[in-house]
């Protein structure tokens, strides 16, 4: 059981680390998005000037922004520097866009830096600091750039071709619906932004370069399947999850944020199965209709789905979200209604609070609300904290953030059950409080009672 957790906290990390390069230039594609729905031919207003946007956007902007972002987050400012570097090494002489080519040379290159910045940096005689740091910089960048360009862009675009080619097979065979048996519970396990922004996200892209739109965007972005569950809470549910699921279903539906309704399948497991045909269902109805997104819709709410949707799809972008939502829903109901054991979600929350009572809550002035992009279900368990915090008239301040971002300086951090190991790990000397969640939890007003204390 360890060994499985491990591999999933690994893999969470992994898919953070991947996420991370992309979440920050997430405006960078809305603005790719909105330009090609618009200004493209078979878009909203088509304008041949603005259109010439879209290529050089796609192919050279966006997988250097990936590129130095990755960079960045190996080695700083320098390490994205060599990124940039490396990056372009990759997206010369292909003619496809190299995401994923940026998500490997930007930290490849960062990393190979540092190394070389380690063995110098004590070697360096005093007074030659800023030569030393320039020229290798510059050396390695033009041998990394080299070795992009001839090696490794060839060995991205053949597997980038490979891909593709199966993925046409999966697709022409009509089983793209039977994704959601992988991708649902995945999310569940707080792993959608390694399939999103790691998988999904490149492929998508890929396509919408070529036909102007693609389904690969839709594949794990679908708000139908947690609608679905979450109403099913909100009609047939007891208690905490019953009155806590309204506020979710907006803060999911129309916020974007997913992870608002994880929580509640973790409550309930066989509610995977409710994730798994809402979004089956979701995808063929795509199928069905033909349609696609012109780029990610991040969050993933409605208003951002309709926003990146192409003219004449949004009929069936509407349907794909409402069947999906449909058949999740009468799933959810049916475990829900026959469920005996209803009564007891709640006891592994008491359990929490009453080792929560137990510890102790000595100058704690500064908290760290922490999820896995930091952007998301972070930001508003932070706002709701911070709001009973000021509620409470207590000047402890309150924050959002990454967990592989987690200040130095917290003493405190509340973060999801599942993800308390990776919380653990990067904030060692911090207290960690769990919570299930994200609405209404308990542990938030035990926590502002132990601050008032």
């Amino acid at each position: 059981m360890q060994k499985s957790f491990d591999f999933r906290t690994s893999v969470q990390r992994f898919g953070r680390f991947l996420s991370g390069m992309v979440m920050p230039n997430i405006g960078a594609f809305i603005a790719w998005g909105l330009i090609t729905a618009f200004f493209i031919p078979t878009g909203w207003i088509p304008n041949a000037t603005l259109s010439e946007l879209v290529g050089p956007m796609i192919f050279y902007m966006l997988p250097v922004l990936i590129g130095y972002t990755g960079g960045k987050m190996v080695y700083g400012t320098r390490g994205a520097v060599l990124g940039v570097i490396a990056t372009m090494g990759v997206i010369v002489g292909a003619d496809i866009p190299m995401f994923i080519g940026a998500m490997l040379m930007g930290p490849l290159g960062a990393y190979l830096i540092k190394q070389v910045d380690k063995f110098l940096v004590p070697r360096t005689p005093t007074g030659f600091e800023m030569l030393v740091n320039n020229f290798s910089a510059g050396i390695l960048g033009m041998l990394v750039a080299m070795l992009a360009l001839l090696v490794i862009g060839p060995i991205v675009v053949g597997f980038n071709n490979a891909l593709e080619a199966g993925v046409n097979v999966f697709v022409n065979a009509g089983l793209l619906p039977l994704a959601a048996i992988f991708i649902e519970p995945a999310k569940i396990l707080f792993l959608n932004n390694a399939i999103n922004h790691g998988v999904l996200g490149p492929l998508g892209i890929a396509e919408a370069a070529d036909i102007g739109k693609s389904i690969f965007f839709m594949l794990e972005t679908n708000p139908g399947p947690g609608l679905g569950i979450l109403l099913a809470f909100w009609f047939f549910g007891k208690g905490m999850v019953k009155t806590s699921a309204p506020g979710s279903i907006i803060i999911h539906f129309f916020g974007g944020i997913h992870e608002i309704y994880f929580p509640y399948v973790l409550m309930k497991p066989k509610l995977v199965l409710a994730a798994i045909g809402g979004g089956a269902t979701g995808i063929l109805t795509f199928q069905i209709f033909n349609v696609g997104l012109v780029a990610t819709p991040s969050p993933g709410s409605i208003f951002a789905y309709l926003a990146m949707t192409p003219r004449g799809d949004h009929i069936g972008v509407l349907l794909g979200i409402i069947t999906a939502a449909a058949v999740s829903f009468l799933i959810a109901s049916f475990f829900l209604k026959t469920d005996k054991t209803m009564g007891n979600d709640l006891e592994a929350a008491k359990e929490k609070v009453s080792a929560l009572k137990g510890k102790k809550a000595e100058q704690i002035e500064k908290i760290a609300f922490a999820c896995d992009a930091g952007m998301g279900s972070s930001a508003m368990g932070a706002s709701t904290l911070r709001k009973k915090i000021k509620k409470a008239e207590l000047n402890v301040e309150v924050i959002h953030c990454s967990i592989e971002n987690i200040p130095e300086d917290i003493q405190l951090v509340v973060t999801h059950k599942d993800l308390s190991a990776r919380a653990e790990k990067y904030a060692p000397k911090a207290e960690i409080v769990t919570i299930e969640n994200f609405v209404g939890a308990p542990e938030y007003d035990e926590l502002v009672n132990r601050l008032k204390k």
